[in-house]
């Protein structure tokens, strides 16, 4: 073996392509949980992927619009001050959740998301499931629950495939 291979080896060890390719879900999941970490929201940090044909559409994580003040920023929660639950009040917010930034990413850029896929570290809100049933996604892989009954109810109507990322 040439000392030029041997290097070679040492810069590439065997073991490193042992390592398994993360499955689409598991890889697209894991781009949300990053996206995630850009959230300017206090309570919870979401993040959003909207894909299609396996190529990335547009992100989205929870927060407030272009140019007006967020929750960290201004180091207080609305929601928290007002003692506001889970699921309620979704109005009392300075913020936009992460699928509503995705999708409305999508509408500034020109974006089309009909049929795409959207893969959310949590399960989306009334609020969001009706935009996502309105732009046309067809399926949502999402991580964590969020106690929203009615978003259950609409989304098992609606048809669109409902996936528990189990990674």
């Amino acid at each position: 073996m040439t000392e030029e291979l041997k290097a070679t080896q040492t810069l590439f060890p065997n073991d490193a392509a042992a390592q398994p390719r993360p499955s689409w879900d598991e890889y697209f999941m894991g781009l949300a949980e990053t996206v995630a970490k850009r959230s300017t929201c206090l309570r919870r940090q979401v993040g959003a992927v909207l894909v299609n044909d396996k190529h990335i559409l547009t992100t989205g994580y929870n927060g407030a619009p272009r140019g007006i003040q967020n929750c960290l920023e201004l180091g207080v929660c609305l929601r928290q001050e007002m003692k506001v639950p889970s699921s309620e009040r979704h109005e009392l917010c300075r913020g936009s959740h992460a699928e509503q930034n995705a999708i409305t990413q999508a509408a500034y850029h020109g974006v089309r998301i009909s049929g795409a896929t959207l893969y959310c570290t949590h399960m989306p809100c009334i609020i969001c499931t009706k935009m996502i049933i309105n732009a046309g996604i067809k399926r949502i892989v999402f991580k964590n629950f969020y106690p929203d009954d009615l978003a259950v109810q609409m989304l098992n109507e609606s048809k669109i495939e409902l996936v528990v990322f189990k990674g």
